[in-house]
């Protein structure tokens, strides 16, 4: 696979990379991570979370929380999903993430095209840019895994909806368990779980 690239900025700023996990989801919080690595940092395994398998991802997982110079992942619950809608709900995460990172970054890059300003830090979104920037691949890699990790509690308080396997998504099995049990705390009633939630290709 290629090398992604260490940094967007080129003056030397303290770069965090952003993604999101979950926001295409019928169940569950939508999950942000952020990452700050060093900023020569190599890693030739570090890729777009979408493109490994569940076991490389959590042994990558703990190889960005080991060599990160700081790290985050945070969350916005289903309730406030509704409330703010799903966009705004993925940028909100993502800066409780950066809200928690132990390392003030001068600068911002995030996955998609659609963010908000966070405080007076200069951004950059970027479309694919988990498959492009180290930070954004680590950030995609954490948020994915946490989730994962919140999905499969969620399973086992409410077995019926395959959460084990989709994770949320509006997979066949999903809808089909949504008519047969209807609803539960963790869905979000803005998605109805009918028909597919209607969201931009890209953010």
């Amino acid at each position: 696979m290629p090398m992604l690239s260490p940094v967007y900025n080129k003056e030397g700023l303290l770069e965090a990379g952003c993604d999101e996990a979950g926001r295409g989801c019928l169940a569950g919080s939508v999950f942000a991570a952020a990452v700050v690595l060093p900023p020569d940092y190599r890693n030739e395994e570090l890729n777009d979370s979408k493109q490994l398998s569940a076991k490389r991802r959590y042994a990558l997982r703990q190889v960005v929380e080991r060599d990160a110079l700081a790290w985050a992942v945070a969350r916005v619950e289903p309730q406030e999903i509704d409330r703010i809608n799903i966009l705004n709900a993925s940028i909100l995460a993502m800066h409780r993430a950066l809200d928690q990172l132990k390392l003030r970054p001068q600068f911002v890059i995030v996955d998609g095209n659609r963010f908000k300003p966070y405080a007076d830090v200069p951004h950059q979104t970027i479309v694919k840019g988990d498959g492009k920037y180290l930070s954004i691949a680590a950030a995609s890699i954490l948020a994915k895994t946490y989730r994962d990790d919140y999905m499969l509690q969620l399973h086992q308080e409410f077995p019926h909806y395959g959460w084990d396997r989709n994770m949320g998504y509006p997979t066949r099995e999903h809808r089909q368990a949504i008519a047969d049990h209807g609803i539960t705390p963790y869905h979000r009633l803005s998605f109805g779980g009918l028909g597919e939630p209607q969201l931009p290709l890209e953010y």
